[in-house]
């Protein structure tokens, strides 16, 4: 018999919730479990095992990621663009980096097709539309933006700029002065 008021979705954004108090890694259906004070046999009919738990939850991360771009790119071309993109994803790891952790977690190749993955990519081009990239420099382009929004956020959730001057928030705003004129002067081949 199913616990009333037990489902995948519950069970998913109660994941996702644990995931930003104690860290991605440390999610399991155990854990889960015992928040709900059931048995863990009573979640696998919602969830069959951490893994499925775990890409459900990157599944949401993503998706949530997403929405917060597109609303913070309407309108916007160029370096408010690439501003507010980069800001998105920095906000959303400083306000859940359980769920942005999760937003890294390796899908199958099922659950990835089926992800909000894909608008990640079609946003960050859009940015990229700003700056008039070609093939295939339009794609060296994403995986530079991806890098250092991704490297720059994780580092500094792990504290790695909190010892020294400036502040972050001045080298964040100056690294995006410095992609900005790199994407408007990107180097010939």
């Amino acid at each position: 018999m199913v616990r009333a008021g037990l489902s995948a979705e519950r069970l998913t954004r109660a994941g996702a919730e644990l995931a930003d108090e104690v860290g991605f890694g440390l999610v399991t259906v155990s854990e889960l479990a015992r928040r709900f004070d059931v048995k863990v046999a009573s979640l696998y009919s919602h969830v069959r095992n951490s893994e499925d738990l775990k890409t459900r939850i990157a599944l949401l991360a993503l998706e949530e990621l997403a929405d917060r771009g597109a609303a913070a790119l309407a309108g916007r071309a160029g370096k408010d663009a690439l501003t507010a993109l980069a800001d998105v994803y920095r906000d959303y790891a400083r306000e859940h980096p359980g769920r942005y952790a999760a937003a890294q977690f390796p899908l199958g190749p099922q659950a990835a097709a089926a992800s909000a993955g894909a608008r990640h990519a079609r946003m960050t081009r859009a940015v990229l539309r700003g700056y008039d990239l070609t093939e295939p420099d339009q794609t060296h382009a994403v995986r530079l933006l991806g890098s250092v929004f991704h490297g720059y956020v994780s580092l500094e959730l792990a504290g790695g700029f909190s010892h020294s001057a400036p502040a972050s928030q001045e080298s964040w705003t100056r690294i995006l002065d410095a992609l900005d004129a790199l994407l408007r002067n990107w180097p010939p081949p």
